[in-house]
């Protein structure tokens, strides 16, 4: 006892004070609270006696906005607070109230739905508005909602009726009659539309954010009810089931099946297109409007939740029957619009023709208007997938059909005419001429079918250009509208990689149509100048170059070879210079010139060039030189470097001179097997006058 007294009396005095301030902090703070919870008391029990008198004061005027009000902030009281009251010396007086106003909750809830339903038979709209902003007073969202989306369903059901009736009766010869049923679905998702714009705000006013999914969820199930009418009527006014039908037998390539005119389906696939575009853009509407307003409801919502929100969204989106029942119309559409287009095609290769004066025949603008005229109507439905397909179609008709087609008018090949065998001293012309003429008469016959096939060809050779630049033209529009609709909101989360992917497709395609071109130019080169061009240059071995003074100055006043040369290239490129387009036409000089150069290059190593000879060769090389340069783009400079670099060494003063020069290395890109031989010792005696063989055997 004397220890504790002791310690008691060591406790330092500052802890005591310290101790007895924090027990009358707690002890403040309990009174505190005891005061608050009476205050709290005291104001429910206050509030259930001013909402009793209140909804029966109400209920009585017949103001249900008011007592809705009462009623709404009685079920907005504490639960816990108002079972403490009831445990106090007012719990009497509180059950009283909470009876009263538990009836007069009941018997509200019955006028609001008796007053409603009242109402919405007789298409009352200011009425059932009343009605329907209430039910969330009285803690009825779900009920509110849902009576009024009936409602507001019957009012779409008797329009939409109306409109097809409206159908049904449209004269043929109206001017919008081949897309009535088209026009009757946008009436239907454009009043639809108008009753989502006109009640959202009532919606997110009275129910709150969140709850504008539920009216559109009702309204949607009628929205599909009513489409699946007007599409039922377009499917057997259109008789579209049958028209598919039959396009399916004559796209068998066995069928006997009597074939359908593609014109008939042209008003049809217009009509579907325009029909799915409407539909996309209502869910566009739809899917907008929603997200919005589950954003304001779910910012403070966990993560979850606005997962389950947009799974929500995704199966009304993608599961409810308007999209299924597009789906199925564009899987239709998509092999009837893929007939059209082969069948069409078809019928502009048959119809081709050819005016005089045009570098290209019909086919290929009619068959390019038909491409981008389906490609351009599956673009229209706004369905990525229908878009992707029918570029595919008709990447696949261009690369097999069609190309074929221009492979196989050029695999006929570029004839000669006998005609212009004769004009350029062929014997076998003059022969056919002089049987010709023993007959008595000139047969004209082969020579005309024979400048038909060449203008044939030429024109197929213009075709296949202009094809591989239409190809690249359509792919660069289809990029620019494919943006623009990506940018729309229309497509999912792969559209643009889709899209890539087929005009990637497409941009081979005009590659394989540049290859074909290359193919014909260069049967055009082989078979129409090589043979022209090659004896032309072997009449430079029939010119000696051998030459003294005299002979060098007759050269000059007469030339014995080059002059007539180009004019014979001159004449021969006339003809194609007219019947070509520039850029194939350049492309043909550049093979010609290739040809020129290398050919000339073999007669020059079997000549014998005295030094007058040489200069005379260079003279004549620069002129063909200067005169190739003035018909074609492309440089040709480099071409001939071989043939320049050999006038070079045939000008010089010494033959032993040139051979430092390969020494050196200044003929480096030229040091292959040609060039080392052509510059043997021996060789260059052999081409050289007479005067230089002392020089190369060191006597000089």
């Amino acid at each position: 006892m004397s220890a504790v007294k002791s310690a008691s009396s060591t406790w330092p005095r500052y802890r005591l004070r310290g101790f007895k301030s924090q027990c009358s902090a707690q002890l403040f703070k309990s009174n505190q609270n005891r005061l608050y919870q009476a205050i709290q008391r005291a104001d429910d029990i206050l509030d259930l006696k001013f909402c009793m008198d209140g909804v029966q004061t109400a209920l009585r005027n017949e103001d249900y906005e008011q007592a809705a009000a009462h009623i709404h902030r009685y079920l907005s009281l504490d639960k816990s607070v108002i079972e403490l009251s009831r445990q106090g010396k007012e719990g009497g007086i509180i059950d009283a109230n909470l009876k009263l106003l538990q009836e007069a909750e009941h018997r509200l809830k019955m006028i609001v739905t008796e007053k409603f339903d009242t109402a919405m038979k007789q298409g009352d709209l200011p009425r059932v508005e009343r009605f329907f902003k209430i039910f969330p007073l009285l803690g009825l969202h779900e009920e509110g909602l849902s009576k009024f989306s009936e409602y507001l369903c019957k009012q779409v059901a008797n329009k939409a009726e109306e409109n097809l009736q409206l159908v049904m009766g449209t004269d043929m010869s109206d001017r919008r009659a081949a897309v009535i049923f088209a026009d009757t679905l946008t009436l239907l998702f454009e009043g639809i539309a108008r009753i989502v714009e006109t009640h959202q705000p009532i919606v997110e006013t009275y129910y709150g954010p969140g709850r504008l999914y539920a009216l559109i969820k009702h309204l949607q199930v009628e929205c599909d009810r009513q489409v699946e009418k007007v599409v039922d009527k377009f499917i057997k006014e259109r008789d579209y089931h049958r028209q598919f039908q039959q396009v399916q037998n004559s796209m068998m390539r066995s069928s006997s099946v009597e074939k359908i005119e593609p014109r008939e389906l042209d008003p049809i696939l217009t009509e579907v297109t325009l029909m799915n575009a409407r539909s996309e853009l209502y869910l566009r509407f739809i899917k907008r409007r929603i997200i919005a307003d589950f954003e304001v409801g779910d910012s403070m919502a966990s993560e979850e939740v606005k997962q389950e929100h947009q799974k929500y969204l995704d199966k009304l989106l993608n599961n409810c029957l308007l999209s299924r029942t597009m789906q199925e119309l564009i899987g239709y559409y998509i092999t009837m619009e893929e007939y059209f287009m082969r069948e069409t095609v078809n019928k502009a290769v048959a119809m081709d023709s050819y005016e005089k004066g045009q570098l290209t025949s019909s086919m290929v603008d009619d068959v390019f208007y038909i491409v981008k005229k389906c490609i351009g109507r599956a673009l229209s439905s706004s369905s990525i997938d229908c878009l992707c397909a029918m570029i595919n179609h008709s990447t696949t008709e261009l690369e097999s059909d069609f190309r074929e087609v221009l492979h196989n008018k050029l695999k006929q090949g570029f004839p000669a005419t006998t005609f212009q065998d004769f004009q350029r001293g062929v014997t076998s012309a003059v022969n056919i001429m002089h049987s010709s003429l023993q007959q008595g008469k000139f047969d004209t016959k082969g020579i005309e079918s024979t400048d038909e096939a060449k203008q044939s060809f030429l024109v197929t050779l213009n075709n296949v250009e202009v094809c591989s630049e239409n190809i690249m033209t359509l792919k660069k529009t289809l990029e620019s509208d494919c943006s623009k609709l990506l940018s729309q909101g229309f497509g999912g989360e792969q559209a643009q990689a889709k899209i890539d992917s087929c005009l990637s497709d497409m941009a081979a395609v005009s590659n394989k149509f540049r290859d074909l071109l290359q193919e014909g130019l260069s049967e055009l080169n082989s078979t129409a100048i090589k043979p022209q061009v090659k004896p032309w240059i072997n009449l430079f071995l029939s010119v000696s170059h051998n030459i003294e003074e005299e002979e060098f100055s007759d050269y000059e006043a007469n030339d014995p070879w080059v002059q007539q040369f180009i004019l014979n290239l001159e004449q021969q490129m006339t003809e194609f210079k007219a019947g070509l387009s520039p850029v194939i036409y350049d492309t043909l000089t550049g093979l010609m010139t290739s040809l020129i150069a290398i050919e000339l290059e073999k007669v020059l190593l079997k000549s014998t060039f005295s030094r007058l000879g040489g200069l005379q060769f260079d003279k004549e090389l620069r002129s063909l030189i200067a005169y190739l340069t003035t018909v074609t783009t492309w440089t040709i400079r480099d071409k001939f470097a071989r043939l320049s670099q050999m006038a070079t060494i045939l000008n010089l003063e010494r033959v032993s001179c040139a051979l430092p020069t390969f020494t050196e290395g200044l003929w480096e890109p030229w040091l292959d097997s040609t060039w080392i031989y052509w510059a043997h010792p021996d060789i260059v005696t052999s081409i050289r006058y007479a005067e230089v063989a002392p020089c190369l055997m060191g006597v000089c």
